[in-house]
C-alpha cells in the first residue's frame, strides 16, 4: 500500500469542469442515551470527557492532542445509525448499530493522518449523514470485476486529467485486492479543456468492443495526453486489434461518450475523478486505506 500522505494532500486534487460502564440492558442504555440527547442536533457533551478505551479501536498511534480529539469526538458525535445517542454509546451498548465500530476506527484513521478535529467531524458527517442516492445505466459499460459483486463503484473520469491519472493505480489496487467483492464501472467524462480526451474516450470504448478495454485504458493513461485519432490508432495497432473494426467503433462511440457525459451532468458531476460507492457519492480521501475502510464496513453491515 502506498505511504499515506499528509492530510491537506490526502483527499487528492481534481480536474474541475469548466464553467461559465456497569453492565446494563443494552436497549435500556441506548434508550436512556437517546432521551438525554433529545432535542439536540448532536449528542450531549459529557460533563467529564470519557477516555475509556473503545473495544477494537487502536489509538496508540495518535499523539496526546489527537487522542484528546478522538475521545471528544466519539463522545459528542451522534450514532452513525441515525440515533440520537453518542457514537461511544453506539460502540459500547448498541449491538444493532453495526456501523459504530467502523465509524470509530474511521475517526482514528483520519486523526492519525493529520486531519484536524474539525476536518474529522466534517468527514464523519459526509460519510454518515443521510445523503442522496444515485442510479446509473451500467449495461454495456466497461468494468473491472464481476457484475454480481456486492460493492459497485462507478467512476466518471477524463483520460487527460492528471488527477484521474494519479487515482488510476489506487482504483486498480482496490479492485485487485477486493476481487469478488468490488466491481468498478467506468464512465467517460472528457472535459472541454482537455481537447483530445473525447478521442481517448472513444478509443477506450472501441477497444472495449474487441474485449481490450483494460489494455487500452492502461495505455491511454500511460501516454496521456497523446490522444489524437492518429495516436489512438497506433495504440490499437500495438494491441493487435482489428483496425478497420476499431476505426468504425471509434466513430460510432461518440454518442455513448455524450450519453455518459449527460448522465454525469444529471447526477451533479462537475469534476474528475468523481466516484460513486453503491449509489452514494464517495467524498472521502482517494486512498486505498479509506476505500478499504468503506468496503470493510459495507461488507460487515450487509453480511
Amino acid at each position: 500500500m502506498p505511504a499515506l500522505l499528509a492530510w491537506p494532500l490526502l483527499a487528492g486534487a481534481s480536474c474541475e469542469k469548466s464553467k461559465t460502564t456497569a453492565e446494563a440492558n443494552p436497549a435500556e442504555v441506548v434508550k436512556a442515551a437517546d432521551n438525554a440527547a433529545a432535542g439536540t442536533t448532536g449528542a450531549q457533551a459529557p460533563a467529564t470527557e470519557d477516555k475509556t478505551p473503545l473495544p477494537g479501536v487502536d489509538v496508540s498511534k495518535l499523539d496526546a492532542k489527537a487522542q484528546k480529539s478522538f475521545y471528544k469526538l466519539v463522545g459528542t458525535l451522534t450514532s452513525p445509525c441515525g440515533k440520537a445517542h453518542s457514537l461511544r454509546t453506539s460502540v459500547t451498548s448498541d449491538p444493532l448499530c453495526k456501523r459504530a465500530p467502523f465509524a470509530a476506527r474511521y475517526i482514528a484513521a483520519l486523526l492519525e493522518d493529520g486531519a484536524t478535529e474539525e476536518q474529522t467531524k466534517g468527514e464523519f458527517d459526509k460519510k454518515y449523514k443521510a445523503g442522496k442516492t444515485y442510479t446509473f445505466k451500467l449495461d454495456g459499460a466497461p468494468m473491472a470485476g464481476t457484475p454480481d459483486a456486492p460493492i459497485k463503484l462507478v467512476e466518471f473520469f477524463d483520460y487527460g486529467c492528471p488527477s484521474c491519472q494519479q487515482f488510476k493505480p489506487v482504483l486498480d489496487q482496490v479492485a485487485k485486492e477486493n476481487a469478488g467483492r468490488v466491481v468498478v464501472y467506468y464512465k467517460m467524462y472528457p472535459l472541454a479543456q482537455h481537447v483530445d480526451s473525447k478521442s481517448a474516450a472513444q478509443a477506450a470504448l472501441a477497444a472495449h468492443a474487441q474485449g481490450k478495454f483494460k489494455e487500452m485504458h492502461d495505455i491511454l493513461f500511460e501516454r496521456s495526453p497523446k490522444h489524437r485519432k492518429e495516436d489512438v490508432l497506433g495504440y490499437a495497432k500495438e494491441l493487435g486489434l482489428d483496425l478497420s473494426k476499431f476505426e468504425a467503433d471509434y466513430n460510432a462511440a461518440e454518442p455513448r461518450v455524450k450519453a455518459d457525459q449527460a448522465e454525469g451532468d444529471a447526477n451533479g458531476v462537475d469534476h474528475t475523478p468523481t466516484l460513486y460507492f453503491n449509489g452514494r457519492a464517495y467524498e472521502a480521501p482517494f486512498h486505498p486505506r479509506y476505500l478499504g475502510l468503506w468496503i470493510e464496513e459495507e461488507m460487515a453491515v450487509n453480511r
